[in-house]
């Protein structure tokens, strides 16, 4: 461990590497998809009862939060200044080690990753939990 306060010749970046957005959707994705797979269940006729409209609400409103930012970015893309210079692209580790501006501070790369997808994991898996602890009470009660 160094014993310097002021790291020197480290990166300083301002947008997040494009892993990071794409673990964001594969855990809303894993969300949604968990929410589907563990409550959408039927009742003893056969017939399909009101949850499935809330699912796919909350399926739709998921798909918008995902595709809004995704489209805002590709405008971003194709509409840059012209004295702007073409972003290169950086490799994962790099950016990771290197520090990410917040709000005139800086935070390391790492920590702003794991500050954006820590609560989407949390509520992905935790309901993966609850849907898995549901399945068994059903099965434990008799329930199809």
């Amino acid at each position: 461990m160094s014993r310097e306060l002021v790291a020197h010749n480290r990166p300083v970046f301002d947008q997040l590497h494009p892993r990071i957005y794409g673990a964001a959707v594969v855990l809303v994705a894993w969300f949604a998809l968990a929410a589907w797979l563990f409550f959408d269940r039927k009742n003893g006729i056969g017939l399909s009862n009101d949850i499935g409209l809330s699912l796919a609400m909350v399926s739709v409103l998921l798909f918008v939060a995902v595709m809004v930012p995704w489209l805002l970015s590709l405008v971003w893309k194709k509409h840059r200044r012209a004295h702007q210079p073409h972003p290169q692209e950086v490799a994962f580790h790099d950016w990771k080690m290197g520090d990410f501006a917040v709000w005139g501070a800086k935070l390391r790369g790492a920590h702003a990753a794991i500050d954006m997808l820590l609560p989407l994991a949390a509520v992905a898996f935790g309901l993966t939990a609850i849907g898995i602890v549901f399945l068994v009470c059903a099965s434990l009660a008799g329930q199809p």
